[in-house]
């Protein structure tokens, strides 16, 4: 299949969103898996709606998923006299015809239609007009068969027969002068020499139209693939009401990318039992044959754990290189500049385990970045009582006594404490964590207490003692 040929066509109106990064990896998977091209193709025809910054989101969207596009992308704006020249084609042979019916016609037209309970679609009043007159608006046409059936030879639906008497002669061009949609798609793949459309299920009711016009430009019809749409857990379409439904507000988030590229290949795709595919997997194994038929549900907790997955694998250097976006945002890449970073990687491989994403992760971090911490203030009541101050007092002495900063003898000293005062260890672990971190829940205490250093330690329980005193009233000596 090296001629294959599919194409990811969006419209550039906003982001790129689940669904649509969806089916762009399924036409991508489908193309190296039969070392066939992937064409990305701009359908940005909707001039009102149509931006930059959408076609820019589009774009950097797919790159940061990896999906590497071989020709492209084309613009649709920028191909109107192709579409002109097959309008006048279609018009020459007696494919087409200019309809003068007025806007006002059409809906009496659709009104009786319905009042007869009859389909409201068009009459066929001016198909075989041929009188122009002059200066009267127009659109152009197309002839649709008016009898028997059309079959659409699906590869995830099977064999779908429609009855042509129901399908309209719809629109091929407007009366301004621009194309529509079914029309300049044909165009589009007739020009790029596509093989395969993959496509969501919603425009299947469109495919027939298209067929019509495969057959009046004399190409072969495409192969078709109509893929289930994406629910919520509600079974619903997917909206916002579900969440973050496209693939820039994932990116913000923390989502790696090879997470959210492999969780989308699952929306609809299996193979066998396995959960977790690297590219080349889902290259070497993707086929239709194993696309469900109905809609794929999307669950944002399986998406959360499937990244913590990928967190996990990633080395500390990875993931620092990953954070920086996030740290720059913040204000923090002075800061970062200025501190140890074999110390930074330690804590990074430390908290990795705990992150389930690149913001949570630095979340948990932020304590190493800041010069002040600041307390959860739960934790802070409940912890930093007359009786915790004073195993901080000693924990301020023993701390600072230490040569060898080094995790072992901190582990010796905080657990010496513990064992001559009679107390469990989690009583003095516990406030000390606080102290040094701002919250209770933190990597084994003793690397990280190693890691933030003597210097900074010292100062942070000295500091939380302060606070005590300030805060609560607490008689230190």
């Amino acid at each position: 299949m090296d001629d294959l040929r599919v194409r990811f066509a969006p419209s550039p109106t906003g982001v790129l969103h689940i669904g649509g990064a969806r089916t762009a990896l399924f036409n991508y998977l489908f193309a190296r898996h039969n070392t066939g091209k992937f064409i990305l193709r701009i359908e940005d025809t909707d001039k009102e709606r149509s931006t930059k910054e959408s076609v820019d989101a589009i774009i950097n969207g797919l790159t940061w998923l990896g999906l590497h596009w071989d020709e492209g992308p084309f613009y649709q704006s920028q191909r109107t006299e192709l579409y002109k020249q097959h309008v006048d084609q279609l018009l020459k042979e007696g494919k087409a015809y200019r309809c003068y019916c007025t806007p006002e016609e059409l809906e009496s037209k659709r009104t009786k239609a319905l009042s007869e309970k009859r389909k409201p679609i068009y009459d066929r009043t001016c198909r075989e007009r041929t009188d122009h007159p002059e200066g009267k608006p127009y659109v152009i046409r197309f002839k649709s068969p008016m009898y028997g059936t059309t079959m659409v030879k699906d590869m995830v639906k099977g064999n779908i027969l429609f009855n042509n008497e129901e399908l309209e002669d719809f629109v091929i061009l407007r009366s301004d002068g621009s194309p529509t949609y079914n029309f300049v798609v044909v165009v589009d793949d007739v020009d790029m020499h596509i093989t395969h459309i993959i496509r969501g299920d919603d425009h299947l009711n469109n495919t027939p139209k298209q067929i019509f016009l495969y057959h009046a430009f004399d190409y072969p019809v495409p192969q078709f693939a109509h893929i289930p749409l994406i629910h919520g857990t509600d079974k619903a379409r997917l909206s916002k009401r579900h969440g973050a439904t496209s693939v820039e507000a994932y990116r913000e988030e923390g989502y790696l990318p090879e997470a959210l590229v492999n969780y989308l290949v699952r929306l609809g795709w299996s193979f066998g039992d396995k959960e977790v595919f690297t590219l080349q997997e889902m290259i070497d194994n993707f086929s239709f044959d194993n696309i469900s038929k109905s809609a794929a549900v999307f669950n944002p907790e399986k998406l959360l754990w499937l990244n913590a997955t990928y967190i996990r694998e990633k080395s500390a250097e990875q993931l620092l290189s990953l954070l920086e976006p996030f740290i720059k945002a913040r204000g923090l890449m002075d800061c970062l500049n200025s501190l140890d970073r074999s110390n930074l990687l330690k804590l990074i491989d430390e908290t990795k385990i705990r992150s389930r994403t690149l913001l949570e992760l630095l979340d948990m971090m932020d304590y190493y970045f800041k010069t002040d911490v600041v307390y959860d203030e739960i934790a802070a009541k409940k912890l930093f009582t007359q009786e915790k101050a004073v195993y901080l007092q000693a924990m301020l002495t023993r701390l600072s006594g230490i040569e060898d900063f080094s995790q072992k003898h901190i582990e010796e000293a905080i657990k010496s404490y513990a064992t001559e005062s009679g107390l469990k260890l989690g009583d003095v672990a516990q406030p000390l964590r606080l102290a040094v971190t701002g919250r209770t829940v933190s990597p084994g205490l003793f690397e990280i207490i190693e890691i933030l250093g003597k210097e900074r330690v010292v100062k942070r329980v000295f500091n939380a003692i302060e606070y005590m005193k300030t805060n609560h009233g607490q008689n230190i000596g």
